[in-house]
């Protein structure tokens, strides 16, 4: 059994070549839900979706977000209504936001809600969110503070961020069938995936660095010298107070990574690391990095 923490896009990458090189039976994602975000009255998971849409065959990978060949015509329609739904979304994908909006607001809990929805969609791996507790990450900015898809989606970043907030009415406590996950597992892997946007809110979930300390984690780094390879994680990561590159995403994770991947382009030392291709450009270069991931899992 393998698990991977992952939020954005680039653990799902990953998690494509993953799919092809082991049993999908055998993967568990632990997913980061701080984006979560209700808009139009509905509720949107969309690093949840991202992951549940790769593993169903539907999701949209020119664009790592919603599902393939959909339509907008209910989107463009609340435009012209005036509705300021800053979210571009597809006509399907707003059929999963409903139906998760209506079971959320049944009073069922997000755990069980994505497994429903996982199994409706066919999906075989297993998927969890990474709590049941709402969090979300809120950028405070020269506006005030808002919402990260305000910050990212709306104002496209361009926003100067002064500083990155958790927010939640109570401390976010991981679930039981995240750390059965874990504890099930023979190794974790952290995508390559922003850092302070996607990984820290899991690792911030009570019980998490509790469990993942009792096993071999392995961390990819979304870093190619002061770059992310794609996404906001370089001024994320300076308004946390960490240098923005390998170095700056070991030294974010605390201690718990037994293996630490960078890319063989990375110009930043990082003592003792595994030296890998980890630029996923096609579905062949996110299957060989898999396949060099599993070697390491699987070393000494």
């Amino acid at each position: 059994m393998i698990t991977f923490l992952s939020g954005g896009t680039g653990t799902p990458k990953l998690l494509r070549g993953f799919m092809k090189v082991t049993d999908r039976h055998e993967i568990a994602v632990i997913v980061n839900t701080a984006e979560d975000i209700w808009i139009s009255g509905n509720h949107i998971s969309p690093d949840i979706d991202t992951v549940m849409y790769l593993f169903s065959g539907v999701l949209n990978t020119d664009t790592w977000w919603g599902l393939r060949d959909d339509t907008f015509t209910t989107h463009d329609e609340a435009l012209r209504l005036g509705i300021d739904e800053f979210i571009t979304i597809g006509d399907r994908d707003r059929a999963v936001h409903i139906a998760r909006g209506k079971m959320l607001q049944n009073g069922m809990r997000l755990t069980n809600v994505t497994k429903v929805l996982c199994e409706r969609f066919g999906v075989r791996e297993t998927v969890l969110p990474m709590t049941d507790t709402e969090v979300t990450t809120q950028i405070r900015t020269d506006l005030g503070l808002i919402h990260f898809q305000e910050y990212w989606i709306k104002a496209k970043g361009a926003l100067d961020i002064r500083e990155v907030v958790r927010a939640s009415a109570e401390p976010p406590k991981t679930t039981e069938e995240v750390l059965a996950e874990i504890a099930a597992s023979d190794t974790v892997v952290i995508g390559p995936s922003n850092p302070i946007t996607s990984i820290l809110p899991i690792l911030e979930c009570d019980g998490i660095v509790k469990a993942l300390k009792e096993k071999r984690v392995i961390a990819v780094s979304p870093f190619i010298g002061d770059s992310p390879v794609s996404g906001p994680a370089a001024a994320l990561m300076l308004a946390k107070g960490y240098e923005p590159s390998s170095k700056g995403t070991l030294d974010c994770y605390g201690g718990i990574v037994d293996v630490f991947v960078q890319d063989i382009r990375d110009p930043v030392e990082v003592k003792g690391s595994v030296r890998l291709d980890t630029l996923m450009t096609d579905e062949d270069k996110s299957i060989a990095l898999a396949r060099d991931i599993l070697r390491v899992a699987t070393g000494p």
